[in-house]
């Protein structure tokens, strides 16, 4: 009977994401049969469950009435699942939050390093390794250059990215740097010219030339799998002649405009923390087995395109992107790591002679943060607008109630194949 009444109730959902087709959908139509045909590590298939159940009632939520004029509805829980498409708003919100507290008065460079595509198929079979060489290699170039163009310590955040907007693997790190350098004797703060940070092309020799001595070295050690179509490379012949071509390659580092001032900053770096693969507003069609979502050219001026592949092939793509448990993909650095921050911010701010953050007495609740972010009251009741949402009961977790195999079934899309 609450299997029947929470389902009646399911078009509730949409007041949460107004999106007609979802990552979930996807999952839920066509994932049984995908891992049916390619075997997958069971951290994948818990990311799967995790989406198809996120917002439905496998994992229970809660039953809203509005204060003015009654109006009911039911609100699911979320799976907080980080590759989750749905449940990204609130962990950036609080990530914004406390990064706000760490902005200085300074114009901010955004650099992006990225691997030669001849390492993607190395890449892929083994993601911790190769994207920790990618943090260790991207942040001891930015360093060195830090020491020897500024004489100083400087600060960043390294996010790491491994799509293209066609889900393909594109494994890359994203840089926010402030504009300038702390001495080592932190008696001094270096400027940085506001137009110009660093040598885009220096930094990729030096960037190259670390990855590529940390790739040999974890080879050497036999930190590397090399399964499947990887296997030649496993060879020290294989091995010597792929890196041989990735050494001829031109390294890649981009350097985007230039930031002025803190609240740019955060605006920019929300599109860019906490993002997962595909976001469900891109989804457009999915249909007879096939999905077709909306991608960005950046060979064509960034203009906006539509991409239609088979639903296997769009799974595939999504879960190539999946990161190991615990893996951190957003990192610190320099005067910003957070074991130096809290002794080097203090001197950063009086050296720039600027005040530190009032400290929070409370903190924000999330339906503020998201407030403030997406600028919508989630509080407010969508039939009157004007009366307040209250929660009267909690719908306990349906879990207990099904396998785990049962969450393929809840919110099938029709295929009218």
């Amino acid at each position: 009977m609450m299997i029947t009444a929470l389902k009646e109730k399911k078009e509730t959902k949409t007041f949460i994401s107004n999106t007609k087709f979802e990552v979930a959908d996807i999952f839920s139509e066509y994932g049984e049969a995908f891992i049916g045909k390619h075997p997958l590590p069971l951290s994948s298939i818990k990311v799967m469950k995790a989406i198809m159940a996120c917002r439905t009632e496998f994992i229970g939520g809660h039953l809203q009435q509005c204060d003015d004029c009654g109006h009911e509805m039911i609100v699911f829980n979320s799976c907080r699942d980080r590759h989750c498409p749905k449940c990204q708003t609130g962990a950036r919100a609080r990530w914004l939050e406390k990064r706000s507290a760490e902005l200085l008065p300074l114009t901010y460079f955004h650099l992006v390093f990225t691997l030669p595509h001849e390492l993607n198929p190395i890449a892929l079979c083994n993601k911790e390794v190769i994207c920790k060489l990618l943090f260790q290699a991207v942040s001891k170039t930015l360093l060195q250059f830090g020491k020897n163009n500024l004489d100083g310590k400087v600060g960043f955040i390294a996010v790491l990215h491994t799509w293209d907007q066609k889900l393909l693997d594109h494994f890359h790190l994203h840089c926010l740097i402030p504009g300038g350098a702390l001495s080592f004797d932190s008696t001094t703060w270096i400027h940085a010219n506001n137009n110009y940070l660093f040598n885009v092309k220096a930094l990729a020799k030096v960037y190259r030339g670390k990855f590529m001595d940390y790739l040999n070295k974890a080879f050497q050690q036999d930190k590397l799998n090399f399964p499947g179509k990887t296997q030649p490379f496993g060879t020290q012949d294989g091995f010597t002649e792929l890196t041989n071509q990735v050494w001829q390659k031109k390294w890649v580092v981009y350097a985007k405009p230039s930031l002025p001032g803190p609240k740019p900053v955060l605006a920019y770096l929300a599109g860019y923390v906490h993002r997962v693969a595909i976001s469900n507003h891109r989804i457009i069609q999915v249909e007879k087995g096939m999905v077709t979502f909306v991608y960005k050219d950046r060979n064509d001026n960034n203009s906006l395109k539509e991409m239609t592949i088979t639903s296997d092939e769009f799974i595939r793509r999504f879960l190539i992107h999946i990161m190991p448990k615990d893996f951190m993909r957003i990192r610190y650095y320099g005067f910003l790591a957070n074991r130096a921050k809290k002794k080097d911010l203090p001197i950063c701010r009086e050296l720039l002679k600027v005040k530190a953050p009032k400290p929070t007495t409370q903190q924000k609740t999330t339906v503020e943060l998201l407030m403030e972010v997406i600028g919508v009251d989630v509080t407010k009741c969508p039939r009157c607008k004007k009366g307040t949402m209250k929660m009267i009961t909690e719908i306990p977790s349906l879990k207990k109630h099904f396998s785990l195999s049962d969450v393929f079934h809840l919110s099938p899309i029709t295929d009218t194949s």
